[in-house]
């Protein structure tokens, strides 16, 4: 049958959502997007500075935190070609720009530039592999301690992953305790920075996989490490998308909070959308749930529990606080052409100067007169002290945060022989509206928009995109994927899934939206394929081995001196 006529209410307009819309409506599907907010995106939007333009000028444009796309990236990007814009051969994927070098800057030492792009030579792979994990303060003991550790997963099964690893925290899986400081600094904690995983909270399986997705984007001369956007994310992208949709004929349906979802247990009957003073139902042959899951918990009811006990656990996922803050200043500062990483900030802070990127777009044409340049910086870490105010960030009014933020920006960026940053360049900043204040300006702040973690043990928690109920469906970042980590990557995922559980429930004569899985080191597929057996037997991993007899791995183990 065709997928003409078979509605689909997509509840959410955040990437998920739009995703789901995009690969639905491309294969004649009647889409709804029904989103609470006056703009579509989610996260990934634009967010234009309140009273920032001056007449003839754009407005200043913040964000949740900035975009980055590494890259083993497939689904988004895949998403991305088919989104046309201008004379632009591939679309909207042909406004990612691949950024060349990340500066690694300390308080302790000094800085260092690791290299983003391909090296051609045996001396540039040294140069490369050398900032990224080596460092100046790590004993070659320690090196050579961690590369085994991450050998041994390299070379670990799946069934081992999803049923071992899973219950066993990266910090552990890496002997973090039992190593020095500057291990923890620069290996245990290296990818906090960029996608908001504790290594003490999250599982070795997700940290595991992830790690080796980065240092894939590193050392594979197929692909790029990393790419971000050539101008400001809504213009370059959510924008053409909301376009897109619409010229494919999909309802995009803004200002419309998804209220309560129906069902009589076997299905969804109606959801209840709308504001406090305008609310309606609607119904669809399908609904596809794009919410994050702080939301869908709380439109979980009993009948939805027990007809999709899938969803049942939803509410024991965590969620952690990696929310972006803005700087305008009178002079660009980009330092490097790419991310920094703070690696003594307190605050596990990141940042990129975005103006080096843009394109199309010039930060002089935005704003006050006197900007010429931002940072976009992201906090990744909201719990620890910093160093100005002696408190988390959670316990900061915003104001306080722009102070400690730009505080902690300046004892990295600033060294002995140049000040990059003074206080006299600083004209505006932006914080993420996510970040509200409690009534009680000594209570600090709350997050509205919270970035699920995948913690230890957490997998058992996650629905796959299908639920038990044949017409609901779910295309968000909590959902189970091959990405396996909440991201925009894992939200694009999800809805391809969706997608195409709606094709084969439907019984639509459409083609099914392509998957990817996580690509590892072929060379090592025989070391994985040994181990399946061995799990298979009830043997532990040969690397496990070593490493218990080396009296890692254990809780009453000590401390091994180098």
């Amino acid at each position: 049958m065709s997928a003409f006529g078979t509605t689909v209410a997509v509840l959410g307009g955040g990437v998920g959502g739009l995703s789901a819309a995009q690969e639905l409506a491309e294969r004649s599907f009647d889409v709804t997007v029904y989103e609470t907010r006056d703009c579509f995106g989610g996260k990934a939007r634009s967010i234009e500075v309140p009273d920032s333009a001056p007449l003839g000028q754009k407005p200043l444009v913040g964000e949740h935190g900035f975009r980055f796309f590494p890259g083993f990236y497939h689904h988004i990007t895949d998403t991305m070609k088919r989104i046309p814009y201008k004379e632009n051969a591939n679309g909207v994927y042909d406004n990612l720009i691949e950024t060349s070098a990340t500066l690694i800057a300390s308080t302790t030492g000094p800085e260092t530039v690791a290299s983003t792009e391909t090296p051609s030579t045996p001396g540039e792979w040294i140069e490369m592999l050398q900032p990224q994990i080596a460092g100046p303060e790590l004993s070659s003991s320690e090196v050579r301690h961690f590369t085994e550790r991450l050998f041994a997963f390299m070379t670990t099964c799946e069934d081992r992953r999803n049923e071992e690893y899973e219950y066993q925290s990266w910090w552990d899986f890496i002997n973090a305790d039992d190593r020095s400081d500057a291990y923890r600094k620069h290996l245990a904690q290296a990818t906090q920075a960029l996608v908001a995983l504790r290594p003490q909270k999250a599982s070795a399986r997700t940290m595991g996989k992830i790690y080796v997705q980065l240092l894939r984007g590193q050392l594979d001369p197929t692909m790029s490490a990393e790419k971000i956007l050539n101008g400001p994310t809504s213009e370059v992208w959510i924008d053409p998308w909301t376009e897109y949709l619409a010229d494919l004929g999909v309802d995009l349906q803004s200002e419309t909070p998804v209220r309560g979802i129906h069902s009589d247990g076997r299905r969804v009957t109606g959801v209840t959308v709308g504001t406090d003073t305008d609310q309606q139902e609607i119904q669809a042959d399908y609904y596809v749930v794009a919410v994050p899951v702080e939301v869908m918990t709380q439109l979980l009811d009993n009948d939805l529990r027990r007809g999709a006990p899938s969803l049942a656990r939803l509410d024991r996922l965590e969620t952690e606080w990696m929310n972006g803050i803005q700087f305008y200043l009178t002079d660009d500062v980009p330092v490097v052409e790419g991310h920094q990483v703070h690696s003594d900030a307190p605050w596990a802070l990141t940042s990129v100067s975005q103006p080096q990127f843009w394109e199309e777009d010039d930060i002089d044409d935005r704003g006050d007169d006197a900007i010429n340049g931002s940072l976009s910086v992201i906090v990744s870490d909201w719990n620890s002290e910093g160093i100005l105010y002696e408190k988390p960030a959670r316990e900061c009014t915003r104001e306080e945060v722009k102070e400690e933020v730009w505080a902690q920006l300046k004892t990295h960026l600033n060294t002995d022989t140049e000040r990059r940053l003074t206080d006299d360049m600083l004209c505006d900043w932006f914080l993420d509206p996510a970040i509200v204040e409690h009534d009680d300006e000594n209570a600090g702040v709350w997050n509205q928009e919270p970035l699920l973690i995948n913690t230890v043990g957490s997998l058992q928690y996650r629905p796959e995109a299908t639920t038990e109920m044949e017409n609901l469906l779910l295309a968000a970042d909590y959902v189970r994927t091959n990405t396996d980590l909440a991201t925009m990557e894992c939200a694009n995922e999800a809805a391809r899934r969706a997608t195409n559980a709606i094709i084969t429930r439907s019984g639509a004569r459409a083609e099914q939206c392509e998957l990817w899985e996580l690509e590892e080191p072929g060379f090592l597929k025989p070391f994985r394929q040994q181990d399946a057996l061995r799990y298979r037997l009830g043997l532990p991993h040969p690397g496990d081995v070593v490493n218990r007899i080396r009296g890692f791995g254990r809780r009453d183990s000590p401390a091994v001196a180098d």
